[in-house]
């Protein structure tokens, strides 16, 4: 069964085609700024190669078009006939409070997305827009929605409520959904498979750790905390994001700054590692400077690390206790400075490094933590794409 995923940005478009039989990748790729002069695709394949096109694309639905015909292209292709596909896995970021799994799409999902969007103005229409282009595409495959928020439907009212008056909620759902579900959800059922535990037995600490972060306590395999709020902004340090703020903080940047859009901007695009380093919002660019004896950089090294650790600290906290430790995407499957600033000082919690290993590690599946350490850390490299296929495969053999 061939499994067709998407994710739909606003100007961009991921995809990856999966042949569920040995859950292999059989092409891949990237189409980059639709709507925006100087639209291309990147396009990958295991038996054909890569493949570049620079073309006019001005929307989702032309920019499908375009991988739909590179997936059945004369010398780009890797199936016969769009006939292959059996369905399509879309990736939306926000359910709300509707949705703790995953759902094939229909009139009635569309339009609980739809009421969403001021949840997430930015991504969900352009979720949207991938879903419909699909549907006109290949009439006769399901669409299933995988949503980044329904991992973390099962928190506690104690841990995603506000204290705001309990209107708020109410009236407009202000709470905390927190996102990277489908990443979360991926990593800590692996992390059981390796520890050789089953889910429900274990305490867990998950640690998403990209240009965007987020970091989940998951007790007996459910979300029950989540850093991330209504928002992407709140958590621990962030590429351009400012993670955790004093809400003073907001209402100074308002009062000074003229107006709430500007104050987004600065929150969302001028903060974080870019913002403190005043260099990059690429970390590997802030640990060559830090090398090099910046201490700007240093100081978003050491800010970065103790934002991590007091929400593993918390978490543990929260859950009595902790099993493992685990750290995933960008930041965190490939810099070993940021995973070894994020455990110091947590051996009162039974963690220990290893710290040969941990250097060992970029990118790869590994246990880091020392031999004789109560508390497993373990590097695990996410796959939400392949969360996404496999979700797309239960539902539609249902």
């Amino acid at each position: 069964m061939k499994i067709l995923v998407l994710n739909c940005g606003s100007s961009s478009l991921k995809y990856q085609l999966f042949d569920m039989n040995g859950e292999t990748v059989l092409a891949k790729g990237l189409v980059e700024r639709i709507g925006i002069a100087g639209s291309r695709v990147k396009h990958k394949s295991a038996s054909r190669g890569d493949t570049v096109r620079e073309c006019d694309i001005p929307d989702h639905t032309e920019a499908i078009r375009i991988v739909l015909d590179l997936l059945t292209g004369p010398d780009t292709g890797v199936i016969k006939s769009l006939d292959e596909i059996s369905a399509v896995g879309h990736r939306v970021v926000h359910g709300g409070e509707k949705y703790s799994k995953s759902v094939l799409v229909s009139d009635s999902v569309i339009s609980s997305i739809e009421e969403c969007t001021y949840l997430a103005p930015l991504h969900n229409p352009a979720n949207l827009a991938g879903i419909r282009a699909l549907q006109h595409s290949l009439p006769g495959a399901p669409n299933v929605a995988v949503f980044d928020t329904a991992f973390h439907q099962t928190m506690p009212p104690e841990a995603f409520l506000y204290g705001i008056p309990y209107k708020y909620y109410e009236k407009d759902k202000v709470r905390r959904y927190s996102f990277h579900g489908t990443s979360h959800m991926f990593v800590s059922e692996r992390a059981a498979e390796l520890i050789g535990r089953p889910a429900k037995e274990l305490r867990l600490v998950t640690c998403h750790l990209g240009n965007g972060s987020s970091i989940t306590a998951v007790e007996g395999g459910r979300s029950v905390d989540a850093s991330m709020g209504m928002s992407t902004v709140p958590g621990v340090l962030m590429g351009t994001r400012s993670g955790d703020i004093d809400s003073a903080v907001v209402l100074y940047l308002v009062e000074h700054e003229g107006s709430v859009q500007r104050v987004s901007d600065i929150l969302n695009k001028e903060s974080g590692i870019v913002g403190i380093s005043g260099l990059s919002s690429d970390l590997r660019d802030i640990c060559e400077a830090s090398v090099e004896g910046n201490e700007r950089a240093n100081l978003t090294l050491r800010m970065l690390g103790r934002s991590v650790k007091k929400y593993i600290a918390s978490y543990a906290a929260i859950m009595g206790g902790v099993d493992a430790v685990i750290f995933t995407a960008g930041i965190g499957e490939n810099s070993d400075t940021t995973r070894e600033m994020s455990l110091e000082g947590l051996e009162f919690m039974g963690i220990k490094l290893d710290k040969a290993k941990n250097e060992a590690v970029r990118g790869v599946e590994a246990e880091i933590s020392a031999p004789d350490s109560p508390v497993k850390v373990w590097v695990i490299p996410t796959n939400e794409e392949l969360m996404i296929a496999r979700d797309t495969l239960k539902l539609t053999k249902k």
